[in-house]
């Protein structure tokens, strides 16, 4: 009895390890909506994201940053495009950000902030602090371990030729 209980024991740890090793993804829309529109206010950060300037993209060795109160933003894409300003807010809850040039009058003459989503906007000036500068090395050091992987170079066209 006792030989048999650890042989169970041992085919139900194997199977659920080799169950933990198969889980992927789901392509399934309706799963990947509800993910996204009900995303925890950690994850929003991370996918309200916009790309950063040519000129920084050079600086930095990295193409896009959460976006943060005090960067500097241009508008891309929209009615405001080619309007730029400041960040005043993050309204994660909303999925946009607020600009300080960018508001309307209301009907009773109040000034209200117009949000922006991040993907339509690029970042001209990074607010740097400790974190942030922790956030660029990482991003950066991420890259370079990439570096040349699935390219072809002339190098390697020549070896072809010599066979």
């Amino acid at each position: 009895s006792t030989q048999s209980t650890w042989g169970h024991f041992l085919s139900v740890y194997f199977f659920s390890v080799a169950m933990v090793a198969k889980i992927r993804r789901t392509a399934d829309r309706r799963k990947n909506r509800k993910a996204h529109f009900t995303a925890p206010s950690h994850v929003r950060r991370v996918l309200m994201s916009a790309r950063l300037s040519k000129d920084l993209r050079v600086k930095y060795n990295v193409r896009s940053l959460p976006v943060r109160k005090d960067d500097e933003v241009k508008v891309k894409r929209g009615v405001h495009k080619g309007r730029d300003g400041k960040v005043v807010a993050c309204y994660r809850k909303r999925w946009v950000i607020h600009i300080d040039k960018i508001t309307r009058e209301k009907a009773n003459g109040q000034t209200i902030q117009i949000g922006i989503h991040p993907s339509n906007t690029e970042i001209t000036k990074l607010k740097l602090d400790k974190d942030r500068k922790a956030t660029l090395e990482k991003k950066r050091a991420g890259k370079g371990k990439d570096k040349g992987k699935g390219k072809i170079t002339q190098s390697d066209v020549a070896m072809q030729d010599v066979d």
